[in-house]
C-alpha cells in the first residue's frame, strides 16, 4: 500500500490486501462517527480500489465491536465548522454514498449496530452481510434531521416502501433476521464468523471478469427506475455513464469466459 495513502488514512481506516481483495477497516475511535476526516478517508480507500488494476473487489468493516458505525459526528456538525461540507471530493457523506466513480463492488461487513449514516454507508455498498446480533437504525427525525445521504433515497427501493418508510417515521431498530427477511441483507452469520464469510463473499465475486464486475455495477445504477422496455434496449445504445459495459461488450475477456466455458477451464483474464 502507499505510504502516504496509510499516512493520510492512520487513525481513521486501515487498508489490508488479499490478492484482488481490499479490505477497508473503520478504525475511528470509538464508535466510527462520520466527521470530515473519516468522510474523505473511506473516499481515499474506495479510490484506491477502484483505480489499482489489479484489485476486483472491496469488504467495508468496522475495527469496533460496539458500531458498524454510529452515524454523523454530531460534535463536528454543530460546531463552529459545522457548515464546511462532508471533507470528500466527490463521495458525498461518508465519502462513498455519492462516489458514482467506484464501479468495483463493495462488500459491507455489518458486524455491530448501523445507525443513521452508518447504515447509509453501508446501503452504498453492493452486497450487505451482517452478525447476528447487530441492528440497523434510521433515528434521524428524533436528531430534527432526515436521513437524506442515502437512507430515504436508497432504502425504500430495497425493501417494501412501507416498511422502509415505517423504520425512518418510528426510528425503531431493524434486527439481523427481519434484515434478512426482508432481504435487505444477504447473509447473516455469528459475529465471530462474519468476517469469514464477507471474505468468502469477496473471493468468489472477485472470480468474476474484471469489467464484467464494473459492467454490471454501471448497468444496475443506470436501469435503476427505467420501464422494462426501456432497460431492455440498453445493449443497443449503451449511452450515458456506461464506460465499463461498451469496453466488456467488445472485450477479449467476453471471448474469453465462453471459450473457458466450452473448454472445462478456469478463466484466464486480461481485464481487456
Amino acid at each position: 500500500m502507499p505510504d502516504d495513502l496509510n499516512r493520510e488514512l492512520a487513525g481513521l481506516v486501515e487498508l489490508h490486501r488479499d490478492g484482488a481483495v481490499l479490505e477497508i477497516r473503520m478504525v475511528k475511535p470509538k464508535v466510527n462517527a462520520i466527521c470530515r476526516r473519516l468522510g474523505r478517508a473511506l473516499e481515499r480507500a474506495a479510490l484506491h480500489l477502484q483505480h489499482d488494476p489489479d484489485l476486483r473487489v472491496g469488504i467495508l468493516s468496522s475495527g469496533s465491536d460496539r458500531a458498524f458505525s454510529a452515524g454523523l459526528d454530531f460534535a463536528e456538525s454543530t460546531g463552529p465548522e459545522a457548515d464546511r461540507g462532508t471533507g470528500a471530493e466527490a463521495g458525498g457523506f461518508g465519502g462513498i454514498t455519492t462516489l458514482w466513480a467506484l464501479k468495483k463492488p463493495l462488500i459491507a461487513a455489518i458486524n455491530a449496530p448501523a445507525v443513521g449514516g452508518g447504515l447509509e454507508l453501508a446501503l452504498a455498498c453492493d452486497i450487505l452481510l451482517m452478525a447476528d446480533d447487530a441492528w440497523l437504525q434510521l433515528p434521524e427525525l428524533e436528531r430534527g434531521l432526515l436521513p437524506d445521504g442515502g437512507g430515504l433515497q436508497r432504502l425504500p427501493r430495497r425493501i417494501p416502501w412501507h416498511v422502509a418508510t415505517a423504520m425512518i417515521w418510528t426510528g425503531e431498530r431493524m434486527t439481523a433476521a427481519e434484515a434478512l427477511r426482508w432481504g435487505l441483507v444477504w447473509r447473516t452469520a455469528p459475529r465471530a464468523g462474519l468476517m469469514d464469510l464477507a471474505r468468502a463473499t469477496a473471493a468468489r465475486v472477485a472470480q468474476g471478469a474484471p469489467l464484467a464486475l464494473q459492467a454490471l455495477k454501471e448497468v444496475l445504477r443506470v436501469v435503476d427506475g427505467m420501464a422494462d422496455r426501456e432497460a431492455m434496449a440498453l445493449r443497443a445504445e449503451t449511452e450515458g455513464d456506461l464506460e465499463h459495459y461498451r469496453r466488456m461488450l467488445g472485450s477479449d475477456d467476453m471471448i474469453e469466459g465462453q471459450r473457458a466455458f466450452l473448454e472445462k477451464r478456469a478463466p484466464r483474464w486480461s481485464g481487456r
